[in-house]
């Protein structure tokens, strides 16, 4: 089909009587050809102007009246009036045709039916020069044009936009399909992104979006995550500059994560889920792209871990049998929200035997004394992901939300002579503890459901250092278009 010719077409569709559109490429269009002089119709042609023969034709190569009228199909024919549009038929449809024109015996020669053809609005890259001449005007992100022979691929890289895997080269078309997925301006400040302090607005956020392979119906999620990363509760430039491992990362609550695919079963923290490998990403590469945040410069990890990709997961909502953690932290029941929170790497805790609430809570709590060290109380916040199988062992018992996490804050309670330095021959430790501590701060210990229903393995992802002068993990609610 080739790119839009630059002509346009000879006038606005009128604003009353019957409108045609049709194109010489389709066979229904050729079909009905004979009876379009019949009509009285104002007769548009998407790709030859000479077609059809005998009739008055307007241009629409430059597909502006196509574009205009939303024509999907051609043929349509559709009645005008006062501007509005009052009928429409696609295709051939004689009957349809005849109630439409008024002609009772129109096309009496023609089948009864017969399909049309894909407008050239709809080819690919016709739409895409479509759509830029539509909105293109909207972005103001800098234009940089690559030379004839760079690979696409190395070219990004070189520039240093990724994360040293290979992204989606962010073109204008891309970038404006992805700003599709929300109603909020391409100009609107997101957020301030840390550590260059740098505004990132709907479209920079769009632009790495695209970078990092996103769908158009993430982009909500992905401005949300950015939202809460950038509040000055998460301080998101500590965590880059910790030396520690820890690394933003995205937990989704409510009905879009179901209606867009991020993944809350089996394999929720690995592969395999577009939507779970790319919205972690985006954040990442805003900031990186937009605030600095680049390895061996701001951000100083000392070894890093996987999820510095990007990790996003969704809370099992369907299958839990507790209330959300997203209700739980003041989230409307029903809404569509994130949590940013410090991550390290998953640590799975593992127990097959424990069948009742009290021993599989004692058996978690004893994992999770190792977050971060031992010795250390309070120390870093966590985020306990709790499987099917060990949640049903508290369901059965008898034990919601609530009781779970009062009886294992009891049992992550430490003396003050386990926790000394020096205590078990451990130079680490608290330095002159004065009694019990407990192992996490108040709300420094997240419990989320979620994970394949085989195998009585959950995880512990430990985070940073917690509250002030650390991070605090933040909620937000998803602005959906």
């Amino acid at each position: 089909m080739g790119s839009v010719p630059r002509v346009t077409t000879t006038a606005s569709p009128p604003d009353d009587g019957l409108v045609v559109v049709v194109k010489q490429d389709c066979p229904t269009c050729r079909l009905v050809a004979p009876v379009l002089g019949d009509l009285g119709a104002t007769v548009y042609s998407q790709d030859d102007p000479a077609f059809p023969d005998g009739v008055a034709v307007r241009d629409d190569t430059w597909l502006d009246a196509s574009t205009a009228l939303g024509i999907d199909v051609v043929p349509t024919l559709l009645r005008r009036e006062g501007g509005v549009e009052t009928a429409r038929a696609e295709g051939w449809d004689r009957e349809a045709w005849r109630g439409l024109s008024g002609v009772a015996d129109l096309g009496a020669e023609l089948p009864d039916w017969k399909p049309g053809c894909g407008s050239r609005t709809h080819d690919p890259e016709v739409a895409d020069e479509l759509l830029v001449r539509a909105r293109g005007h909207e972005l103001t992100a800098r234009r940089v044009e690559l030379a004839g022979l760079e690979d696409e691929a190395e070219a990004l890289h070189d520039r240093g936009w990724t994360d040293g895997l290979p992204v989606v080269a962010p073109t204008l078309p891309r970038v404006l399909r992805m700003l599709a997925g929300t109603t909020r301006a391409p100009d609107e400040v997101v957020a301030v992104v840390p550590p260059n302090l740098a505004p990132a607005t709907v479209e920079k956020i769009a632009v790495n979006a695209v970078l990092a392979g996103c769908r158009p119906e993430y982009l909500p999620v992905v401005l949300a995550a950015v939202e809460a990363a950038c509040t000055p509760e998460f301080n998101a430039h500590g965590l880059l500059a910790t030396t520690w491992s820890a690394s933003p990362a995205v937990l989704v609550h409510g009905p879009v994560a179901r209606r867009i695919g991020v993944n809350a079963g089996g394999n929720a923290l690995g592969q395999g889920s577009r939507a779970n490998s790319t919205i972690g990403r985006a954040l990442q590469l805003v900031i990186r792209n937009v605030g600095g945040g680049r390895p061996g410069e701001v951000d100083r990890a000392t070894l890093g871990q996987p999820g510095k990709v990007g990790l996003c997961f969704a809370e099992d909502e369907a299958g839990s049998p507790w209330e959300p953690l997203s209700v739980a932290r003041g989230v409307p029941a029903g809404a569509s929200a994130v949590t940013v929170f410090a991550a390290e790497g998953a640590h799975g805790l593992v127990d097959q035997i424990s069948r009742t609430p009290a021993s599989l809570a004692r058996s978690l709590a004893r994992g999770l004394q190792g977050v971060g060290h031992p010795k250390l109380a309070p120390g870093f916040d966590a985020v306990l992901v709790l499987a099917p199988e060990h949640v049903a062992v508290f369901a059965e018992g008898g034990w919601d939300r609530a009781r779970f996490t009062t009886e294992l804050d009891a049992l992550l309670v430490a003396h003050a002579e386990e926790l000394a330095r020096g205590a078990d021959g451990i130079e680490e430790g608290v330095p002159e503890p004065t009694g019990p501590r407990s192992k996490f701060r108040p709300g420094g210990l997240m419990v989320v459901v979620a994970g394949g229903g085989a195998g009585k393995f959950s995880t512990v992802l430990g985070g940073w250092v917690g509250g002030h002068g650390g991070s605090t993990p933040v909620t937000r609610v998803i602005e959906e278009a």
